[in-house]
This record gives structure tokens, sequence and C-alpha cells, in this order.
């Protein structure tokens, strides 16, 4: 039997296969038949040995495969023998962080011969709804304000939310997180290439911005994600411009707008490199790519070149 777990939110893709394990480990107690391969070095071989030896309990292996996506040899080798494989058993699990190409070969068998599970990075009220479960663990609730606040500050990274909470729940101790304690204890996520990135679309350097997002995206940050911190810096200059303006002070703005200081003095330094009207119609860009991605019409990546190309 074949187990796919893949996609770019690698926090629950990993605590589901944590569960599986676990899961195993419960029902066969020797733990001797549970087997972990680094598939991007693993020689088939050795692999297909594993398999076919026999185990000294009667027991299922589980056999875990992470990230074969770019072992080309080992790819072409199992195709080739795959049915034995599917026919198998024994449990085969393939764990791929990050992103597959839905054109791969492997891919397509996976899916078409395993149970298959995508994790895709969680947004909107999805996202919300997993912070609200999360923290029942704790015992503890959160206002909706500094809820908001919290997914501005940490965006969808799972693996810093997470600690962002425990720190956040040990910190009230079973009473309601507030926007105070959320402004208070967690730093917002504001990473200097977008700033960068923001910079070069507002002096129509298109290469280094296109540079930057693809430093991003071989470093392994979601595609998604980038948009949505772009998204996030371009709603502030739109609310900052908007705000300016009308001739609102500095002090001011930083009230009315309710941005992390932050935020605001590294957003200052961009927001008049930009008219309202630019600002208008990049925004509105930005949501129409988004749109077309949630809808399937486009690939993420894809999508992030064309935001910085029409910009």
């Amino acid at each position: 039997m074949i187990i796919f777990l893949y996609g770019s939110d690698t926090y629950r893709s990993r605590r589901k296969l944590n569960e599986i394990i676990e899961q195993y480990r419960k029902i066969h107690k020797s733990g001797l038949n549970l087997k972990y391969f680094n598939g991007e070095n693993l020689n088939f071989q050795d692999f297909k040995d594993e398999v076919q030896s026999v185990s000294m309990f009667a027991e299922k292996k589980l056999i875990i495969l992470e990230n074969v996506n770019k072992n080309k040899i080992f790819k072409e080798k199992f195709l080739a023998n795959s049915k034995n494989f599917a026919d198998s058993d024994d449990l085969i699990l393939f764990y791929e962080a990050g992103g597959t190409s839905t054109n791969d070969s492997l891919f397509k068998f996976l899916r078409k011969s395993g149970q298959s599970q995508e994790f895709q990075p969680l947004a909107g009220q999805r996202l919300k709804n997993w912070v609200k479960k999360e923290l029942k663990n704790y015992k503890v609730n959160i206002s909706p304000e500094a809820l908001d606040q919290l997914i501005n500050y940490t965006g969808n990274n799972l693996w810093r939310l997470t600690n962002e909470l425990s720190k956040l729940a040990n910190f009230k101790r079973q009473q309601k997180i507030e926007l105070d304690d959320v402004e208070l204890l967690v730093k917002p996520e504001i990473e200097t290439d977008i700033f960068e990135t923001i910079e070069a679309v507002a002096l129509k350097n298109r290469k280094k911005a296109l540079l930057l997002i693809y430093n991003h995206l071989k470093k392994g940050d979601s595609p998604l994600y980038l948009l949505s911190m772009i998204n996030f810096q371009f709603r502030n200059l739109l609310i900052i411009k908007d705000l300016t303006e009308k001739n609102y002070s500095y002090n001011s703005i930083l009230k009315m707008s309710k941005l992390h200081p932050f935020v605001l003095k590294k957003s200052w330094s961009l927001v008049n490199k930009f008219t309202l009207l630019e600002l208008k119609k990049i925004y509105q860009k930005i949501f129409q790519v988004d749109l077309a991605i949630k809808t399937g019409k486009i690939n993420p990546e894809i999508a992030l070149d064309l935001v910085i190309s029409d910009f």
C-alpha cells in the first residue's frame, strides 16, 4: 500500500507523518520494521532489498521515503517496477516537503495508485480556525482583533505561529489573548527582501524585483506566502498613502491605521514613491492574481512573475 503526503505546508504534512508513525508504533510494538530513507541520495536497490526482505516478526513494514522528487535515477527505476510496490502488503510512504510538479510521472503514479493528501498553505478563515483549534489545547481564547494582528505579523507560517501561540498561551495562563498581548510579545514577520522587492518595483527595476523573488523561491519559500506578504505590504502602503493625501500627521496615521510602529516606519520611506492611483491599480492587480490562483487558473510561481512584470 502506498501513502503520499505532499505540499508546501510542511508543518501540517510533518504532523500527519508523525501521526502515522505513532499509530504504526502502537500496533507494531517492536519498531524493527519501521524504516526511513533520505530519498535525495537513495539507491533504488537498497530500497528494493528492504521491501523484499522477510521480517522476523509477523507485522507489516512502514517504509518512509522522504524527498525522492529530485532523485531522477530512483524515480525511473521505481516507476519501471511500480506495480510490485503498489500491490505490496507493506506501507510505503512517500513524503515530499514543498512543491511538487503535477506533470511529474512519479507524482501522477502516486496520486493514482495510493492514498494521497495535499497540504496547501492555509489562508483566510481556514487559517483563523486552525489557530482557534490549536489554542483549545491550551484552554485559551483569542479576541478577533488579536487574531487578525497575529496573522498579520506571522503570515501563514505554521511553524512560527505554533511557537507564538505557545508563548502567548503561557503568558495569559487560560485568559483571553488580547490585541495588546500580541503587540507586546510577537515581532512582525517583515522580511527585508520584501521591502527591497517593493522598492525595486517603485524604481521600475523589475529585474532586481524578480531576482529577489527568485531567491525566496530558491530557499523554499511558498509562492502563496510571498504573494500574501506583497499583498500585505501594498495594502499598508495604500492605507498610509490615503491618509497622507488627507494631510494627517505621522502620529495620527499610526493611531488611525492601527499598524505596528515598525511596519509604519518601514513603509513610510516607500509610500512617496507611488501615487495613490498607482497603489490602487497594483493592489487590484494582486487581488486579481490571488483570485486566479485560488480558482486554479494560474500556477502560483507564474503568478508571482506576472505580478512583478506588470508593475
